[in-house]
């Protein structure tokens, strides 16, 4: 009797053991930890976005005029965008091949620049400087193909919300690293590129094995939903932290110790998604447990399908083969099903989103990386500078939340189309151009704000439109072909409009002072009109694109009438299968 109980402890004991260790798995192997691990990763991927804050050390170490600056703006917009490479690359390899290339090019790029600013290397040249910024933007792809494509696959159903909280985490990022560079580095801007060089780097590298597509999860739409919007509370909350943490070093003196505590909050909530991930495991696993112990249901399949199989064959080598020209240009698939890479590149709706790249990411990137001297032109001081550009990286966020949260919810129950939304996203940014066209007190923290939110709107909502309208078979090579047109419009409105603009108007200004270009190291234009015209130009390029969009809302209007993720539901009455 002792040793039928002692084995029946020792049973109970090996199951408790047993229990924990299959909890330890699936939470590190879970979707949930992934989607987790996804947040961190992006958390780190929006280094570009403080261009504006090291800007000026580049600037200024390095004896460059505007124009020249613009042009390291449009490598880094160059870089950042061009994602083909690692869309193709994700094609054949797997997702911790990506994020470990990524994490290398990206420590490469921002280290080379870092020691050129502190002058630890001979100064570089103009191309150098441009190559080593293209190299740094350019890691973000890595990330971006290897996180989203993934987690999109392992969310297909709620592809809009998970496209706004892993793009609303890389809007944030900015700010983020902003208050840790100044809880470690104080206010040395030039730290804070050797910050952005390491800290995304590690971060891949930790995470690298837990991004990865996992298959045959299911799991009701609605609990889905319900975690989703945990995870968009804990981000809000960090959101609304950094905002207030920006408005009061603003208004005080903070210590090293204020820095640190406040940086230490922000680490804080950037791990408290870890724990609803935890939990959804822990819940996953009993419910796999209650049905391990049942009967399991066996689904019969058709006898009759070996009968028809032959007949099918035959029908499909009856058909005659299509010719190249035919597959690519006239046998195109219905929306929603798999393009192949070529079909979608020359479709006429990919042709739109190219459009629309160029007019609205074109302006809004051409803003980002004018925003330091946009606040240096109308006198404001470093330190609102660096105010205005946490609030732009803030509401960056705000509108890659709202573009997939509110995008998903309207297209859900009202048949809302997303490229419609695209068309009021671009109609908001003119609003933000025009206040910098026409400033006045104060009018700066609002043009953050708008423009901000407008560009961080535009990304989720580009993504979700490419997976919906060309499928997901090829999704990480066309959403990066999607914004090709953004470094082009980059280039064109800031290298070509925006920089020459405003080095005329300091030449203007040296003119009217009678000094010549050769009696000034710096050329710095200060007034109202240093980005007038040019933010006029933005304005009125980021309307076509409005416009161009209502086209692309009148071709796809009965495609999304309908249930655009019908092939992703389960049939009912089918038992579903749960596994890792």
């Amino acid at each position: 009797m002792s040793k039928s109980t002692t084995a029946i402890l020792r049973r109970d004991g090996g199951g408790q053991e047993s229990q924990t260790y299959r909890l330890a798995i699936q939470v590190i192997q879970g979707r949930w930890f992934s989607l987790f691990a996804s947040f961190l990763i992006m958390a780190g991927a929006g280094a570009t976005y403080l261009f504006g804050i090291y800007s000026k050390d580049i600037k200024t170490t390095l004896a460059y005029d505007q124009t020249t600056l613009n042009l390291i703006g449009f490598f880094k917009d160059l870089g950042a965008n061009i994602g083909v490479i690692s869309g193709l690359i994700a094609e054949v390899t797997p997702t911790w091949c990506l994020l470990l290339i990524g994490a290398a090019v990206n420590f490469t790029g921002y280290f080379m620049m870092w020691l050129a600013v502190t002058h630890r290397i001979p100064e570089p040249r103009v191309w150098q400087m441009c190559m080593y910024m293209c190299i740094a933007a350019n890691a973000q792809n890595f990330e971006n193909t290897g996180v989203l494509v993934t987690t999109v696959r392992n969310f297909p159903e709620n592809r809009g919300v998970v496209l706004g909280l892993l793009k609303g985490f890389t809007g944030l990022s900015g700010a983020i690293m902003a208050q840790i560079y100044l809880a470690v580095y104080g206010d040395d801007s030039k730290a804070l590129i050797l910050l952005i060089a390491w800290l995304p780097a590690a971060v891949s590298v930790v995470f690298v094995y837990t991004i990865r597509e996992i298959n045959g999860v299911k799991q009701s739409n609605e609990n889905e939903i319900r975690v989703f919007y945990h995870f968009l509370i804990v981000s809000i909350v960090l959101a609304l932290f950094i905002m207030a943490m920006t408005i009061a070093q603003k208004l005080v003196a903070f210590s090293p110790v204020a820095y640190a505590g406040s940086s230490s909050v922000i680490c804080f909530l950037l791990f408290a998604p870890l724990f609803i991930s935890i939990k959804q495991e822990l819940e996953f696993l009993k419910k796999t447990n209650q049905e391990s112990s049942r009967v399991s249901e066996v689904e019969i399949e058709n006898l009759d399908h070996d009968d028809h199989e032959p007949s099918l064959n035959s029908n499909f080598k009856s058909e005659r083969k299509l010719s190249f020209f035919e597959n690519v240009f006239l046998k195109k698939p219905e929306r929603g099903d798999d393009f192949s890479i070529l079909q979608a590149l020359l479709s006429t709706d990919m042709a739109i989103l190219y459009v629309a790249t160029f007019c609205g990411l074109g302006t809004s990137f051409t803003a980002v990386d004018n925003l330091g001297q946009i606040g240096e032109s109308l006198g404001y001081p470093r330190k609102s500078i660096s105010t205005i550009v946490s609030l732009l990286s803030i509401w960056n966020y705000f509108g890659r939340i709202f573009a997939g949260f509110v995008s998903e919810h309207l297209l859900i129950k009202f048949k809302f189309p997303r490229p419609l939304m695209m068309t009021l996203v671009l109609l908001l940014s003119c609003i933000g151009h025009l206040l910098i066209a026409f400033p006045f007190t104060g009018s700066v923290y609002i043009a953050s704000i708008i423009i901000g939110f407008s560009f961080g709107a535009q990304l989720p909502l580009l993504f979700a439109i490419v997976s919906e309208l060309f499928g997901l078979k090829h999704f990480s090579t066309l959403f990066n072909c999607a914004q090709l047109g953004s470094p082009v419009g980059s280039y064109v409105l800031n290298v070509r409009v925006t920089g020459p603009m405003y080095d005329r108007e300091a030449l203007k200004v040296l003119e009217s002072s009678g000094l010549g270009r050769s009696a000034v190291k710096e050329l710095v234009c200060i007034g109202k009109q240093c980005y007038r015209q040019s933010f006029m130009v933005l304005a009125g390029v980021c309307c076509f694109g409005a416009l161009a969009t209502l086209v692309l809302v009148a071709r796809t209007r009965e495609f999304y009438n309908g249930d655009i993720y019908s092939k992703f539901k389960e049939p009912k009455g089918v038992a579903k299968t749960q596994h890792l």
